[in-house]
């Protein structure tokens, strides 16, 4: 087992899966920026949540060009023909961009997972990012040391009710008795005042919650991601006829070693954390 960290490993493998639901017949995989096809032609449209925070967008501002999917979204708008001044966003809430039904923008990007109950009311792109989890704890936790999953469920655990982070520490790493909570806000406080040892989440929350939120609180080691977890796509309405044409312009980025380059930019942890795998 190495003793060095990659947490993003599993990007080249997400990438040659190519999960796609959802794509219309006969659709084309190439375009311009005129296309019909464009909610605004002329305009590549996308959606992204309000506020958006670090690492995958920086200061609130989608349009900066900083952050992962920032960053993302204007090497593939390039990558499809367009300028940046070509690129809106339009901002809602989590549950407005993954709502079934029409949707304001050509597509949204706001780390959502692909999985098959979404496809059933959603079109997703391939996967672009799969993060590995991340285990958040204060200093004299103690699961600061461990070395295996079982050392790991002597432990006590908290997570935010139905999110992938409580699945995770259920379903994988096999957690009884999981103190759940409404939201990660009160994750991190029953952390605070000692009701849990430690929680979860992917590497990119972990870095900023620990930056941010609770900086207090460290990164103590990393996971591996859940085989369940397809990973994050870009999100369509279903059925669109631009998911091809978007497929393709994001396989060329993956095939450039473009999005390993952003992953490597902005959703690096420290290489030195212990692995747990087992």
């Amino acid at each position: 087992m190495p003793d060095k960290v990659h947490p993003f490993r599993t990007l080249a493998m997400a990438a040659l899966a190519a999960v796609s639901f959802g794509v219309a017949a006969q659709a084309q995989d190439t375009g311009t920026p005129d296309d019909a096809r464009l909610v605004h032609p002329g305009m590549l449209t996308v959606g992204t949540s309000d506020p958006v925070y670090p690492p995958w967008m920086m200061n609130d501002d989608p349009a900066s060009g900083e952050g992962f999917e920032s960053a993302l979204i204007y090497a593939l708008a390039d990558e499809m023909g367009f300028g940046h001044d070509q690129v809106q966003w339009v901002r809602q809430t989590f549950e407005q961009i993954i709502a079934p039904g029409e949707k304001p923008f050509d597509f949204a990007i706001n780390q959502v997972s692909v999985t098959p109950a979404r496809a059933e009311v959603m079109g997703f792109s391939q996967v672009y990012y799969q993060s590995d989890k991340a285990v958040i704890a204060l200093p004299g936790s103690p699961v600061i040391g461990a070395a295996s999953f079982a050392d790991l469920r002597t432990a006590r655990w908290g997570a935010a009710i139905g999110t992938t982070d409580l699945a995770y520490l259920e379903n994988v790493m096999g957690v009884a008795d999981v103190a759940v909570y409404d939201d990660q806000v009160g994750v991190f406080q029953a952390m605070q005042a000692g009701q849990i040892d430690a929680t979860v989440a992917a590497v990119p929350t972990a870095l900023f919650a620990t930056a941010v939120q609770i900086p207090e609180a460290s990164i103590v080691a990393i996971l591996p991601p859940d085989a369940a977890d397809e990973g994050h796509g870009l999100i369509f309405e279903q059925g669109s006829p631009l998911i091809p044409w978007v497929d393709a312009a994001l396989s060329s980025l993956i095939a450039a070693g473009t999005v390993q380059e952003l992953v490597e930019t902005w959703l690096v942890a420290d290489p030195d954390l212990p692995i747990i795998t087992e």
